[in-house]
């Protein structure tokens, strides 16, 4: 069993970010669930227990294309391919649809550093702390 599993994790990490999304929709439709709500019970559990200080800040941060003007689609997409590693087609694919996950997790300063080359190619980037 533990084999079986090792194979999987080694089968998803090699798959491309297109292709994770496309599964994500697929379990969620198969086993009638939506992913994003575990995260939102894991964000409410701290609140909850009133020990942890409020303004704690994120360590981790989830980077996202929001939006890409037409008439900077090239340098979006250069961009967007420098960041995460895809090929032309899965770059182009992640701009057409923004908005899009380019990262889902990175240190502050990694993210941070994303936003500005993503601002700078001429579309909005924003950052979600994790």
């Amino acid at each position: 069993m533990a084999d079986n599993l090792e194979q999987i994790v080694e089968t998803l990490s090699e798959l491309k970010v297109t292709d994770l999304a496309k599964l994500k929709k697929l379990l969620e439709e198969k086993w009638d669930v939506t992913a994003a709500a575990p995260a939102a019970v894991m964000a409410a559990a701290p609140a909850a227990g009133g020990d942890a200080p409020a303004a704690a800040e994120s360590t981790d941060f989830q980077v996202t294309l929001a939006e890409s003007p037409a008439d900077k689609k090239i340098a979006v997409i250069k961009v967007v391919r420098e960041v995460t590693g895809l090929g032309l087609k899965e770059a182009k694919d992640i701009v057409e649809g923004a908005p899009q996950v380019l990262k889902e997790s990175a240190p502050k300063a990694e993210a941070e550093e994303i936003k500005k080359k993503i601002e700078a190619a001429g579309a909005k980037a924003a950052l979600k702390g994790l």
